[in-house]
């Protein structure tokens, strides 16, 4: 069996630490935790940072501020060899939400002194013991909408608080079955092979091949959840299609399975380019970058559930729309 208990630890260990930590200890905590060189990346408009002290600075020192006191609400945690490298690297995911009251601006997010839930997911490659690169994806764009600020149209998909797995055991603790973790990754790649083969349409056949009938998506803010294949066709699938034309596809830069969960992240997954409609842009001639978090739970030999994020704000800035500096106008 494959060992990934002690990267888990070190990744557990450092969000018990950086959980702990006050703004002003945060850079301790990285670079106990982290790597000299340590990577980061983020998503607009942080993007991409290099060492503790940077990162402490702009993006973990900033957010403790704001949301306070910030609980981590994890209902994700797993590990795996790369697909990408053929298992040079090993990564850990941890996917949930942080919690806090929004008691100071955040970015450009008026402080709405309530319970906000901050939804993430990140990517942790560790090397000889420590954190040498994350790939850090947040919701921000659910923050704002939190605050009562609308900057897009209404979603096409259900607006909720995203569940946890069906099944309620989405952190594996425990070592898993490699069998189960090869069986998960397999329906990925199979999965992934088929729609990018497609141009990244998602035809009645493609899902009944690796959907579940009664499978949900869960999307990013702006474009919502979905459920059942009728239900994601409505909800995700047509307006996307419909509104974006696909570029390329660029590729993973980490892909892993564990036990019934796996998923990757690509940054970015996508370029695309909008014909009109798709969170209510214009027809453009302007390409854009999609940076994307798919992670997956299997149930049998199909896919069950799907939890998704995009930097969105990012996509928008890169055609003109920035959505953060409009915040600032009332």
């Amino acid at each position: 069996m494959s060992d990934f208990q002690a990267a888990k630890a070190h990744v557990l260990a450092f969000y018990d630490a950086l959980d702990a930590a006050g703004p002003d200890q945060c850079a301790q905590v990285l670079e106990t935790f982290c790597a000299p060189g340590y990577l980061w990346r983020g998503m607009h408009p942080f993007n991409e940072l290099r060492g503790a002290n940077s990162v402490a600075e702009h993006f973990w020192a900033p957010l403790k501020t704001a949301l306070t006191p910030l609980q981590r609400r994890p209902d994700m945690f797993l590990a795996g060899e790369n697909y990408i490298d053929d298992g040079a690297s090993v990564w850990v995911v941890q996917m949930g939400h942080l919690l806090g009251n929004l008691d100071a601006d955040w970015l450009s997010i008026p402080a709405s002194r309530k319970m906000t839930f901050l939804r993430y997911a990140e990517f942790h490659r560790i090397e000889n013991g420590l954190i040498a690169e994350t790939a850090s994806y947040c919701d921000i764009l659910g923050v704002i909408q939190q605050a009562g600020l609308r900057p897009l149209p209404t979603a096409t998909g259900a607006e909720i608080l995203t569940p946890a797995p069906r099944t309620q055991d989405g952190n594996l603790l425990e070592r898993q079955p490699d069998e189960e973790g090869r069986k998960t990754l397999q329906l990925i790649n199979d999965m992934v092979a088929d729609l990018v083969g497609g141009g990244v349409e998602s035809p009645a056949d493609h899902l009944s091949r690796f959907w579940h009938e009664d499978m949900c998506w869960f999307g990013p803010a702006g474009i919502g959840a979905s459920a059942w294949h009728h239900g994601y066709r409505r909800g995700h699938t047509k307006p996307f299609e419909d509104g974006l034309e696909f570029i390329r596809h660029n590729g993973h830069q980490c892909r892993i399975g564990e036990g019934a969960f796996g998923g990757f992240f690509g940054y970015p997954s996508l370029t695309m380019r909008s014909t009109g409609g798709f969170l209510g842009l214009t027809a453009s001639s302007q390409e854009a970058d999609m940076r994307i978090v798919d992670l997956y739970r299997r149930e049998g030999d199909k896919l069950a559930e799907n939890w998704i994020f995009i930097d969105i704000l990012h996509f928008l800035n890169m055609q003109g729309v920035d959505v953060l500096a409009r915040l600032k106008h009332p």
